[in-house]
């Protein structure tokens, strides 16, 4: 078999292939705190979900962007966040790269969902220039509804330091999260002495005020919502095998399905 990472092949491997469009799956993720007991590297988990899907399709797999946007993050210590403009510069030619060789079935596999707005900015701008559209995933909000309700009954567990992406930390770096957090307290937090209701803003009589608030100002350890307290290995391993299998599947379609159209052709002058 071929490797399946994009860096384990020769350039002559790579441009042998060429004439296949293979489909190419682009991790994204970010290195930013995770609560107090899981490893800041969540990159890590898309760069290995990749892997596990390319194995499985024959697709390949690309370096992963282990840096994010996420400005409200930045009061967190060891993480490291990109401005947008150097996301979207840095996204649009990791793509361009790959498309201008021909390839048209390319896939971003996005393990942090604050990058959503911004690969969709790039997306749009490649298929305006070139004709490719280019699909993406957000890894962690297509765990399913009735597969966290299986796994943990009703309690809300899912938010940032919590689920998904706790377990699946269990399940893909063993022995890397430390021991779990009580479940954590109510800390909304206060700005101009309204209660927030998240990193987005505050509520003031039927009004969504919006305001530019950081993490730290919510919570301080890391921990956004949900509930890492009932997070185990096991759960973790189901949810990955949820997501591999219905990303597979996603990959077996991009393999035959029509990528491109052809590319707009300029406005002609109009004669003066």
């Amino acid at each position: 078999m071929r490797p399946h990472r994009l860096e384990e092949l020769t350039q002559s491997d790579f441009a042998a292939l060429l004439a296949e469009d293979p489909v190419i799956l682009l991790p994204l993720g970010s290195q930013e705190g995770q609560g107090p007991h899981c490893p800041m590297g969540d990159f890590r988990l898309s760069a290995k979900i990749a892997d596990l899907v390319a194995q499985r399709t024959g697709a390949l797999a690309a370096p992963v962007l282990p840096f994010g946007h996420a400005d409200f993050f930045r009061d967190y210590p060891g993480g490291l966040q990109l401005r947008p403009e150097t996301f979207t510069a840095v996204l649009t030619d990791m793509l361009n790269g790959l498309v201008e060789h021909g390839l048209t079935r390319l896939l971003i596999l996005n393990g942090h969902t604050t990058n959503a707005p911004l690969i969709s900015q790039v997306t749009r701008q490649i298929r305006r220039q070139s004709g490719v559209a280019l699909a993406s995933v957000d890894l962690w909000p297509s765990v399913p509804a009735p597969l966290m309700r299986r796994l943990f009954g009703e309690a809300p567990v899912r938010g940032h330091g919590a689920e998904p992406v706790t377990s699946v930390m269990m399940h893909l770096l063993p022995g890397e999260v430390r021991a779990l957090p009580d479940s954590p307290r109510a800390r909304p937090g206060r700005l101009l002495d309204l209660p927030l209701r998240g990193v987005s803003g505050a509520d003031f009589e039927g009004l969504r005020v919006n305001l530019p608030v950081t993490a730290a100002e919510i919570a301080p350890d890391g921990r956004l919502g949900g509930d890492a307290s009932r997070a185990s290995a096991g759960a973790g391993a189901a949810i990955t095998a949820d997501l591999v299998a219905r990303l597979a599947a996603l990959v077996t379609h991009l393999q035959s399905a029509q990528t491109a159209e052809a590319a707009p052709t300029p406005p002609e002058e109009t004669p003066r």
